[in-house]
């Protein structure tokens, strides 16, 4: 054996040996972006692949909020909420597709972003919203609720990185949720009072900053 093959031999196992470790630190990566109830990307993990996507003049913008989620904790427990979680989560991702990307941002709040290839977000995120009111599978059928909307294309508001964006979405899907309007779409007529592009209480707020907006 030359010399060649006896170094490639001695080294070989270290390689493999990195090789695993490298794998096994991207799976415990991964895991940690994933919100272990849902199986959706972690805020973390949403933000850098929305990021990209965002790149796309096509790209869509999707904050949705679960409504009245307090009043289904409280009347049917914890385990219930925690079903319906997981059911807005798994039907939100079926929605969204392979294309885009669904995150849970926390608590009873979601966001995503889409590709609208079609230049139909309103109509499909209008079927989104009926599909989001079904009741749960497996539940009691009065485990079920409503789940406001806000979008905005990227593409109105190029200025815009995801954080603006996501404000952006959050005052539209505000707005939907106080008009009971389902889905409310980001720079069409005016919105509900933000500071700074959060609602008063939200984080990013300011109380001393003037009021930017009103409801319609």
């Amino acid at each position: 054996m030359n010399t060649l093959a006896t170094v490639l031999l001695s080294v070989l196992p270290l390689a493999v040996g990195w090789a695993v470790h490298v794998w096994w630190l991207r799976g415990c990566l991964n895991t940690a972006r994933r919100d272990p109830l849902t199986g959706l990307r972690t805020r973390d993990g949403f933000t850098r692949r929305a990021t990209t996507l965002l790149k796309d003049p096509r790209a869509v913008v999707v904050l949705a909020d679960v409504d009245k989620f307090k009043h289904i904790n409280d009347t049917h427990g914890h385990a219930a909420g925690d079903a319906l979680l997981k059911a807005t989560a798994d039907r939100l991702a079926h929605h969204v597709g392979r294309s885009g990307v669904a995150g849970r941002l926390g608590g009873d709040e979601f966001a995503a972003v889409l590709i609208d290839d079609h230049g139909t977000a309103g109509d499909l995120l209008a079927v989104l919203h009926g599909v989001l009111a079904r009741p749960v599978d497996g539940q009691d059928p009065a485990v079920r609720t409503t789940v406001s909307l806000g979008w905005v294309r990227a593409a109105d508001f190029p200025g815009d990185d995801l954080s603006g964006l996501l404000r952006r979405a959050d005052e539209a899907m505000y707005a939907a949720k106080q008009a009971r309007a389902g889905t409310r779409r980001a720079g069409l007529g005016r919105l509900f009072a933000t500071v700074t592009g959060r609602r008063a209480g939200r984080t990013g707020a300011r109380t001393d900053a003037p009021v930017v907006g009103v409801a319609a």
